[in-house]
């Protein structure tokens, strides 16, 4: 149907691939344990957008590209690996002002500690996001490498295909992200309660996110 070989297999396929973590899921939990539903969103939207333009340039031959011109590789490979540190750094200095934080709040006015909030947190929840979906070349090859798997070679419209197959992808992807905000909400309200352990949350997902960034320097066509 449309060009599609096996759609069970590729749903399948699509829901163990989209709970695998990744730094686009990892940063939509953050952004809603430390900013709340409505940034959870946004951060949200900008996964999607950033997806959604990467499975258009695989789609259109991007990949191709990519595959026969190993400096532009290298240049996305090594900016993204940089983005993501320094998200990293960033988190751990956020956890490092929580923990100060923690231990001042019950002594700063209200206003005070609001603001002080404010400077620790990020707003722009959908750029970054945005940013972290775009800077990963490897997305770009895997969504050729995963989708062509099911795309029959005799359907006259592949484009409709991968359509399909990329809306697909992103229906599954918005509900997981969507639990995550939930998730991150409940989290953030237990951190309410427990400051320090919302300052060691923030420094462990800064730890993943260097991690994350020096994965993505090993990382090789």
């Amino acid at each position: 149907m449309f060009g599609i070989t096996d759609l069970v297999t590729f749903v399948l396929g699509t829901i163990f691939i989209v709970l695998l973590p990744g730094p686009n899921s990892l940063y939509v939990l953050a952004a809603s344990s430390k900013l709340g539903k409505n940034f959870g969103y946004r951060a949200s939207l900008g996964v999607v957008v950033g997806d959604s333009i990467l499975m258009a340039l695989a789609a259109t031959g991007a990949a191709s590209l990519l595959l026969t011109n190993d400096y532009l590789f290298t240049v996305i490979k090594y900016a993204g690996a940089t983005y993501l540190s320094y998200i990293g750094l960033t988190l751990l200095w956020s956890a490092e002002q929580k923990w100060r934080l923690a231990k001042r709040v019950k002594k700063t006015p209200t206003a005070v500690a609001k603001r002080m909030k404010e400077r620790v947190v990020n707003p722009k929840s959908f750029r970054t996001a945005l940013l972290i979906s775009l800077m990963n070349p490897k997305a770009i090859l895997f969504f050729v490498s995963f989708f062509i798997q099911f795309v029959n070679p005799a359907y006259p419209h592949p484009a409709l295909t991968f359509l399909i197959l990329g809306f697909i992808v992103q229906a599954f992807s918005i509900a997981y992200l969507v639990a995550l905000i939930y998730g991150g909400v409940a989290l953030a309200k237990q951190f309410e309660q427990n400051k320090k352990a919302a300052s060691l949350f923030t420094a462990a997902t800064g730890l993943i996110f260097l991690a994350f960034g020096i994965k993505m320097v090993t990382a090789s066509i």
